[in-house]
């Protein structure tokens, strides 16, 4: 079995049993949210509301700005990417499932148990403390904050006076709702850029080994040759290529016109240059052209990185890089998907309420309900391709 599978499945069976031995202290919202209720950050929230209200509210207006127009960015994606998914073969969905051991998209690494749930709870704690804490800066109590569990999915929220925030102006209850989402995106742009502040650093631990064509460019010297996507290039006449520096310095000795011999795991043949395209010649100069992209066969630790590190300390640093990697895709996501103007989420409070101010609270409820109804069924569009490949992995 998928050991990251397997520990979600340990994980959920603990969260059970917590659940049934601390039933009492549970609350069931819209019978599909467990609510474990405590007071756990509300000091925290008071202390950062008074030390900065200015910024904070000032921060909160920005956020208001990039929510909504997160939700119309949002809402454009998804009805495109549905208009893809039906019409335009080998589409990929627009939503997938954020659970461990599956593969979110072609290209992304599996999601790792631990990645996923250290993951989750953090981004889960930005959300809601930004919540708090803006609800503070308007002197909103905060009544509770704890845990949630939406099926499997672990959550985190804060509990404000609602009666209270609703008789804020609609400026100072937008700022509050906007906070979760804006800060979700906030946490994955810094995620990012401290990423590729941490990508030099980790590239240079590492080294590709091996030639392997990628791609063959149609009617190109390599592609009349015979080699074929796959193959692993070893040699260059008699000059032997072991990485893909090495080839392409190799190769930079050429000319247009020159016969060249190619040795592959595959067998040898024998490939006539050509003249390189108009667009590559002011950078390539007039080595010959070939036609071709290679790739690394395999990136493996460098010698010297393993002999100064050691392969375990390797090991963690580059499990750490995924992590960061998982908290700014997970992060940016769900501060997206929750500006969608779609029921109780934040953007559906938050399209509500600018609705309510242009067309009256009657109207503004009706095109709510036709909005959540509309981006529930293309919600349910999108997830159907997992669905399909939960039911093939589930009957085989």
């Amino acid at each position: 079995m998928n050991l990251d599978l397997l520990l979600l499945l340990v994980f959920l069976a603990l969260i059970a049993v917590f659940y049934f031995t601390h039933k009492n202290k549970f609350e069931i919202q819209n019978k599909i949210f467990a609510l474990y209720k405590t007071r756990l950050g509300l000091e925290w929230m008071d202390k950062f509301a008074r030390r900065h209200p200015k910024l904070l509210k000032y921060l909160a207006y920005v956020g208001i700005a990039v929510g909504f127009f997160g939700m119309v960015a949002m809402f454009v994606i998804l009805i495109k990417a549905t208009f893809d998914l039906l019409f335009v073969p080998d589409s990929l969905p627009a939503l997938a499932p954020v659970l461990p051991g599956i593969k979110i998209a072609p290209g992304l690494p599996t999601l790792s148990f631990l990645h996923w749930i250290i993951s989750i709870f953090l981004i889960a704690i930005v959300h809601e403390f930004s919540h708090g804490v803006i609800a503070r800066v308007y002197n909103i109590k905060i009544k509770s904050s704890g845990f949630a569990f939406l099926g499997p999915i672990p959550a985190a929220f804060v509990e404000p006076d609602e009666k209270k925030m609703e008789k804020l102006s609609v400026k100072a209850q937008l700022s509050i709702l906007a906070a979760g989402s804006f800060s979700n995106i906030l946490l994955g742009l810094l995620v990012i850029l401290l990423l590729a502040f941490a990508s030099f650093f980790t590239n240079s631990l590492l080294e590709g080994n091996g030639v392997i064509v990628s791609q063959v460019v149609n009617d190109g010297p390599l592609d009349l040759s015979g080699i074929n996507n796959g193959e692993n290039i070893t040699k260059i006449d008699d000059v032997s290529v072991g990485t893909v520096e090495e080839f392409y310095n190799e190769l930079s000795k050429k000319k247009p016109g020159q016969e060249i011999i190619l040795q592959t795991d595959k067998g040898t043949s024998s490939v006539v240059l050509g003249e390189q395209p108009k667009e590559l010649l002011k950078s390539r100069g007039t080595i010959g052209y070939l036609g071709v992209g290679v790739s690394p066969a395999s990136i493996d630790y460098k010698q010297e990185a393993v002999g100064r590190y050691g392969k375990t300390a390797l090991d963690f640093i580059f499990w750490l890089r995924q992590l960061l990697f998982w908290i700014w895709v997970i992060s940016l996501g769900v501060g997206l998907f929750n500006l969608l103007p779609l029921g109780p989420v934040d953007g559906g409070r938050m399209f509500f309420l600018g609705m309510m101010t242009f067309v009256g609270k009657e109207k503004a409820m009706k095109t709510w309900k036709v909005a959540t109804v509309f981006l529930l069924l293309l919600l349910i569009i999108n997830l159907l391709p997992w669905l399909m490949k939960l039911l093939r992995f589930i009957f085989g």
